[in-house]
């Protein structure tokens, strides 16, 4: 490949693409089939992108005009900080397109994305079990040592 990797914005004509790439994602962290998103969710996340004001961000990695990832992002209020927080919620990169560099670019690129915005912290959670991933967070990153937990209500 030696076409270079473009990261970029998602644009509205990246659609069909993106929504490959988001069903990949999901179906990683067992959402499919009967226990897909309903498409609404999909279809909201997806208008959420262009809202102006929503603190939701998205940027594709593109070469040769393939998408072969995604990052989502969102900006958050603190009670430990003044300035803002950023959840990088979704990182997701094609099967095909794997060790290539593009989980790191999109990494870095949601870093320039919250340092222009005057973010002062970026923050992410994966399962335990995504180590090939967390080969790549260790480097990028510091684990925090928090543990996670919820309960859907």
């Amino acid at each position: 490949m030696s076409e270079q990797l473009v990261i970029r914005a998602v644009e509205k004509r990246d659609y069909a693409e993106w929504d490959v790439l988001w069903q990949g994602y999901n179906a990683f962290y067992g959402r499919s089939g009967e226990t897909a998103l309903a498409p609404e969710i999909s279809q909201m996340t997806w208008t959420r992108f262009f809202d102006p004001y929503e603190p939701m961000h998205a940027m594709v990695a593109e070469r040769g005009g393939k998408l072969l990832g995604l990052v989502h992002f969102l900006y958050h209020r603190s009670t430990i900080q003044i300035a803002p927080s950023c959840y990088l919620q979704d990182l997701f990169t094609a099967e095909d397109a794997r060790g290539l560099g593009v989980g790191r670019a999109l990494i870095e690129a949601a870093y320039e994305h919250a340092k222009a915005a005057g973010i002062p912290r970026v923050y992410w959670q994966t399962r335990e079990s995504n180590v090939a991933a967390m080969q790549l967070y260790d480097k990028v990153a510091e684990k925090t040592g928090f543990v996670i937990y919820h309960k859907k209500l």
